[in-house]
């Protein structure tokens, strides 16, 4: 009992001191943001395409975004781990449709979610037939995965996940506030309402 009362004592004085110093996240020009752009709640999803705890994450970002549509916005971000051989070539993908639409991203992003075993078993088949359903242009595709800048970003997402210490997936950041792991909704809805009564 001491010891799970200790580390929830030390949980939430970490927690304290993240909103009084929240992490802050490199959101650069160009990115693909789910939701509206001004919204007053960012949160940094730090996630990898084959990973099952991230198709977790998946659905309750999918919830919090239905929850607070002009609140919440999120950036996805890419911390594709070794042992997913899938999940590199996924954020390639993700990233090169970027480069044509914000939209088809997110779509590309929802339909890879929801076919993760279609992604394990195919692999880059399912990813260039993903691209083709929502009407990428695959011309233009190629071109940009052969692209050697399109690592650049995922690198850097993955240099900044290191600096934030997440080491597994998914990692989230609530206006620079962390959450390490798949959480349910509940722990999301906490972090955001405490952002949002500040600002009443």
């Amino acid at each position: 009992r001491k010891s799970q009362d200790k580390a929830i004592a030390e949980e939430t004085k970490k927690r304290d001191e993240e909103f009084a110093n929240p992490l802050k996240a490199n959101i650069e020009e160009g990115r693909v943001i789910f939701g509206p752009k001004d919204a007053k709640v960012t949160i940094v999803e730090y996630s990898d395409f084959e990973c099952p705890y991230c198709s977790k994450g998946y659905q309750t970002m999918k919830q919090v975004r239905s929850e607070y549509p002009n609140d919440v916005r999120v950036v996805f971000k890419h911390l594709p781990l070794d042992f997913h051989p899938q999940a590199m070539p996924a954020a390639k993908y993700f990233e090169a449709v970027a480069r044509q639409s914000s939209e088809k991203a997110e779509k590309f992003h929802d339909s890879v979610f929801e076919n993760q075993g279609e992604l394990r078993a195919k692999g880059e088949e399912f990813l260039k037939n993903t691209a083709k359903k929502i009407g990428v242009d695959m011309k233009k595709l190629d071109a940009d995965l052969k692209d050697k800048s399109l690592m650049t970003r995922i690198e850097a997402d993955m240099e900044e996940a290191k600096k934030f210490n997440f080491s597994g997936t998914p990692g989230f950041l609530i206006n620079g506030v962390s959450l390490r792991g798949a959480y349910p909704y509940p722990e999301f809805k906490t972090i955001i309402d405490r952002h949002l009564g500040k600002g009443d």
